[in-house]
């Protein structure tokens, strides 16, 4: 029996590691110096994203695999690194203040952030079921602490708990599908399932793939809050902290889209058929339910987390396309998606006072005359979410859209674009208080923090420019597109 040691390729994992250091780095001198590193662990935090952010720029264009083609280094993985990487560091800035106002800024919250976005570049890279698998608990055991990390907060402890057990019973069903797509193709490399069904043909469509297949769909459906497996999301994002709350929104969901899309409309290329019709249904089911629900809400924060399921459902449909359009698209949305999503919870950060987080709608009644910029910030988020032109959520629906029509689902499309309709209600209802309704509460207390409020910038900026010159991203996420080795 011969045994080999695989070939290592650290510039494979190069911005991964950043992250990962930069995680140990806080631990060891956190756990050290305790207090004394207290304000500057954030700082550090930052620092470590932004050198692995502009290391993944700088490894642009590279196509290789690494550690025994575990994990792939391609413009496909350095998209997604990108987002995530960007969706952390603004995490971070609105963090700052927010954790200090809160009473709960101790350096494991950064280490932990850390951690979970070392998981979701994972997710990104990896090339193999059990590497996803690793990746996908590495994010979710840190992200389940981050959700109750206010100790004085009931609702984080449910939320918390519930995240807890819903997530184990999800890995379970990813883990089984896994085993089962093992059973069937003899592997558990992406590239190599896909070669054994090409050169299997129809003969390899087993029912024993077709389960594990369902399975796997299970399990990044949790993820993504598509329904019905959308059930933990409102109370989740309800109790967590605010900044969590919207790193959840942006930066699990883009990490679970990535390995979804690796794996199934790559992977399982020849099985489309199969599965397409299956995604259509949770699409129409999640975009419905998403924005339907919405509508009911007056927590701010829970009518967000159903936003967050309807646009998983834009997404979906993109999924029901295939294609290299539909993915090209489907990469601009989630950039997008990023952008505006991290937007409005960084209003909602800085719009809190300790212990009053004014997250009910009502609330932000008269934002517009009292906090004029914070206001029209909201408004820009808002109308973004929308799908309102001319800004980068208008351009992702745009491109998805098209990419479905093209590939015949046009019904599919129709029902899209009323469910878009049917948010534009809840969106503008928003804007409606910020700048139609007197104020009939007194908000006091608003620090606009320097870190927050350049987060703040950086993301109505960032959502202006990608909607306005749409061509250069989308090229760039064309260039993305997955390759397997």
């Amino acid at each position: 029996m011969s045994w080999s040691i695989p070939s290592v390729n650290l510039l494979s994992v190069g911005p991964h590691l950043i992250v990962c250091v930069t995680g140990l780095l806080v631990l060891t001198l956190g756990f050290l110096s305790r207090k004394q590193l207290g304000r500057l662990s954030p700082y550090l935090s930052l620092a470590g994203v932004i050198l692995a952010f502009l290391v993944t720029m700088g490894l642009w264009g590279k196509n290789e695999p690494g550690f025994g083609r575990m994990v792939v280094l391609d413009s496909f993985a350095l998209f997604f690194q990108a987002v995530l990487l960007l969706t952390a560091a603004v995490t971070i800035l609105i963090s700052m203040d927010y954790l200090v106002q809160e009473g709960v800024d101790h350096y494991e919250y950064y280490v932990l952030m850390l951690f979970a976005t070392f998981g979701m570049m994972m997710m990104a890279s990896a090339q193999e079921l059990i590497m996803i698998f690793l990746g996908l608990e590495t994010m979710s055991i840190s992200i389940y602490v981050l959700a109750g990390w206010r100790k004085e907060h009931p609702k984080g402890h449910e939320g918390a708990l519930k995240y807890l057990l819903l997530g184990a019973f999800s890995s379970a069903f990813l883990l089984y599908g896994i085993a089962l797509v093992y059973g069937a193709t003899g592997s558990t490399h992406l590239k190599d399932i896909a070669d054994f069904l090409a050169g299997k043909g129809s003969s390899g469509r087993t029912s024993l793939l077709i389960l594990g297949m369902g399975m796997l769909v299970v399990g990044f459906g949790f993820k993504v809050a598509s329904v019905p497996f959308h059930m933990w999301t409102p109370d989740v994002y309800e109790g967590a902290p605010s900044p969590i709350t919207g790193y959840m929104a942006a930066g699990v969901k883009a990490a679970a889209f990535a390995a979804f899309l690796r794996v199934f409309l790559y992977s399982l290329e020849s099985l489309q058929a199969d599965y397409s019709m299956v995604l259509w249904v949770l699409a129409v089911a999640t975009m419905t339910l998403g924005n339907v629900v919405a509508i009911a809400q007056e927590n701010i924060k829970r009518m967000l987390a159903y936003s967050s399921i309807a646009h998983a459902g834009y997404i979906l449909v993109g999924m029901v396309a295939g294609g290299e359009a539909a993915s090209a698209s489907i990469l601009y949305y989630v950039l997008a998606y990023a952008l505006m999503n991290m937007g409005a919870f960084a209003v909602v950060v800085l719009y809190g006072s300790k212990g009053e987080e004014n997250v009910q709608i009502e609330d932000y009644k008269g934002m517009g005359s009292r906090y004029p910029v914070l206001g029209a910030a909201m408004a820009l988020f808002m109308f973004s979410l929308a799908g309102l032109p001319p800004t980068a959520g208008f351009m992702g629906k745009f491109y998805v859209f098209s990419a479905a029509v093209a590939k015949g689902y046009v019904w599919l499309v129709v029902i899209a674009v009323l469910n878009s309709l049917v948010s534009v209600y809840y969106y503008f209802r928003v804007t409606i208080k910020i700048y139609m309704q007197p104020a009939e509460k007194e908000i006091q207390g608003v620090c606009f923090g320097a870190p927050a409020v350049v987060a703040v910038v950086l993301m109505a900026v960032g959502t202006l420019w990608v909607g306005a010159f749409p061509n250069a991203y989308l090229e760039l996420a064309r260039q993305a597109l997955p390759k397997l080795f």
